[in-house]
């Protein structure tokens, strides 16, 4: 039951996430989704066929000259790390993200994490990109690549992030798009980078050797 009422939270806040951000879909199990051309986006944003588990590092640092032609951003750096794995006993593969936040004009570390699925861009002739939530109405983000696939483009409206290292009802806050805080495009690296956001022991270890 449980398990269950999870599930019917993220596809809520997945199809919220991903209306706001002009993404249209025939997701729960991604219907309607072309599996050739879903894999082809799996290829470009991981660089490689994902297999049993992949991993990708998105980060943006930004800097004086973008911040001051950009008064009104509040994020100052973001990561991105998304997952593709597939669990023992399984044969589908499960898609997740871990967004990692600093602000401008706040101290700390604030994060974010998620499932996501391949979702239809009708707004950018049908292109294929993942659709991700946080449960229960934690809001989400959607995940493009740029031409090159040397970057990923995040759109949102609004994501439930918690500050590190703080019980989760005293931390809980949300990014909510302003003018200059719904379209970020992160660059490509290695996978350690975002070593920061992995909680996980075994996991933060296979992140560091690659």
């Amino acid at each position: 039951m449980a398990a269950n009422i999870r599930k019917r939270c993220w596809i809520v806040t997945l199809a919220a996430a991903i209306v706001g951000a002009g993404v249209a879909t025939g997701h729960a199990a991604e219907e309607g989704i072309d599996k050739a051309k879903a894999e082809a986006f799996d290829v470009r944003l991981f660089a490689k066929p994902t297999g049993k588990k992949a991993y990708a590092c998105f980060v943006r640092r930004y800097d004086p000259e973008h911040l001051a032609r950009h008064p009104l951003q509040k994020v100052q750096a973001m990561k991105l790390l998304m997952t593709a794995e597939i669990p023992p006993d399984e044969n589908t593969t499960n898609y997740s993200f871990r967004l990692g936040v600093k602000y401008r004009h706040r101290a700390g570390d604030f994060d974010s994490s998620g499932s996501c699925g391949h979702v239809i861009a009708e707004d950018a002739g049908h292109e294929i990109r993942f659709g991700c939530g946080v449960d229960c109405d934690g809001g989400g983000i959607v995940v493009a690549m740029s031409k090159d696939d040397r970057s990923a483009i995040i759109r949102l409206e609004r994501v439930r992030i918690w500050q590190n290292n703080k019980p989760d009802e005293e931390a809980e806050d949300s990014l909510v798009a302003g003018a200059d805080d719904r379209i970020f495009r992160l660059d490509r690296v290695e996978d350690r980078e975002c070593a920061s956001l992995v909680t996980d022991r075994k996991e933060l270890a296979a992140i560091r050797r690659k």
